[in-house]
């Protein structure tokens, strides 16, 4: 039987994403696929999607690629990436990817204060998609018809119980 000690440092460690969904990033939106990114997104000088971030949220990866941290804030889904963007990979004509992100948010059960008895709404609050959906005060769930991935609920977790899995962004042009 784990000690109370113990239980309560489960809290501290956040999750961690499985090996391979590791090598896929959260991309901006308004973003075609991954196969853009990954073409015309390294020779890109201007870099101008980090710079237009008002959320700080954008950030260059190894490869020169953009994607998104949630560590501080989440996504406003403003357009200002798409602006500009001067590749045209963000782009606001990408309809199909302008309201959510590639990637799919859970709740840890084990990492959750609320899931434990205690009263915490803290990844509700932020949440402008009403997507957190809980059982009476305790039991917190993500609707994944509603989440767009915009990320504040992870940034404001304070025992970092969320945590996402990353998919493919794909085009029909691909």
């Amino acid at each position: 039987m784990a000690s109370r000690r113990d239980f309560f440092k489960s809290f501290t460690k956040p999750l961690t994403l499985a090996k391979e969904e590791s090598l896929l990033l959260v991309r901006p939106p308004y973003g075609k696929s991954e196969s853009f990114f990954q073409s015309e997104c390294p020779s890109c000088e201007s870099k101008a999607c980090v710079a237009s971030c008002d959320e700080k949220i954008i950030f260059i990866a190894d490869d020169g690629t953009p994607t998104l941290t949630f560590k501080q804030n989440g996504c406003t889904f403003c357009d200002a990436c798409a602006d500009a963007c001067t590749e045209g990979i963000l782009s606001l004509n990408n309809v199909e990817t302008s309201t959510w992100l590639n990637a799919i948010f859970k709740i840890s059960l084990e990492a959750c204060v609320a899931h434990h008895g205690v009263i915490c709404h803290a990844c509700k609050e932020p949440c402008i998609d009403d997507a957190i959906l809980f059982n009476g005060m305790f039991n917190p769930v993500i609707d994944d018809e509603k989440c767009t991935a915009c990320g504040f609920c992870m940034s404001r977790c304070p025992t970092q119980a969320i945590g996402y899995t990353v998919y493919e962004l794909k085009n029909e042009e691909d």
